[in-house]
């Protein structure tokens, strides 16, 4: 069995495990929670399987395990105590009796869809790896580049947030005054220094799909279109919107 296929099967699981608790729980925001922690799990199952431990696969796996754990406790604690996200139950409410098996397959199932294209980097690491190459050095500082955007940008409007007076404003400080989605930009750039590290090893392009995959989805699917959908009402969002760049950082417009 090749190893893409086997990592679509770990995953697959993973996220069927996910679905009986969020059915049981009737909060399908648990997917969220389980997003970083499965590559966690998807590059610890290929690790011990293929047996592959060498100086490339470990660098790759702390800072992958760094960044699925951040991020699991981000999500967690954003959703801790509060009810369902407001897309699941708007989901919820639209699917009436089909809401268990159209969660199945339009929330979980999907979601291990794009958790097998996102990880391509992972599985393609698997395949072999061969001697040290100077892209590894770039990988990990495209990476830590991505790391300080995402975690800083989040840290800064988990700060924003906690202010009532700034309740349903507009966060135009520190990283977000540079782009309307500083967050979403360091997740990609994470995942294109993942992806240069796993293509330091095995000089395989399909290792810069996943990367492509989650950059393209985070700008025209799941990331960008919603949260500029549901702050368009706020005030000062257009103002906003007209001077600050939208994804890649950029000085302000006057």
């Amino acid at each position: 069995m090749s190893v893409y296929m086997f990592s679509f099967i770990v995953i697959s699981i993973y996220f069927l495990m996910f679905f009986f608790a969020g059915t049981w729980l009737k909060n399908n925001s648990i997917v969220d929670i389980g997003w970083g922690v499965g590559f966690i799990f998807l590059n610890t199952v290929l690790l011990v399987s293929s047996n592959n431990i060498n100086s490339i696969t470990v660098i790759f796996s702390l800072l992958l395990s760094i960044w699925g754990l951040r991020l699991f406790t981000h999500i967690y604690s954003r959703n801790r105590g509060k009810p369902e996200d407001f897309r699941y139950a708007a989901w919820r409410k639209e699917w009436g009796k089909w809401v268990v098996v159209r969660s199945l397959f339009q929330i979980y199932l999907l979601q291990a869809v794009f958790m097998w294209i996102v990880s391509l980097p992972i599985q393609t690491l698997y395949q072999g790896v061969s001697k040290l190459h100077w892209s590894l050095i770039v990988g990990v500082g495209v990476w830590l580049i991505g790391f300080i955007f995402e975690s800083v940008s989040d840290s800064q409007l988990k700060a924003f947030i906690m202010i009532p007076e700034n309740k349903g404003k507009v966060i135009e400080s520190g990283l977000w005054k540079y782009s309307r989605h500083p967050n979403y930009f360091g997740e990609a750039v994470i995942w294109w220094g993942l992806a240069t590290i796993s293509f330091s090893a095995t000089m395989n392009y399909i290792s810069f799909i996943g990367a492509a995959f989650i950059t393209f989805s985070l700008l025209f699917i799941s990331g960008v279109p919603l949260i500029e959908k549901r702050n368009a009402t706020k005030a000062g969002y257009q103002e906003y919107k007209k001077r600050t760049s939208v994804f890649i950082p950029w000085f302000p417009k006057k």
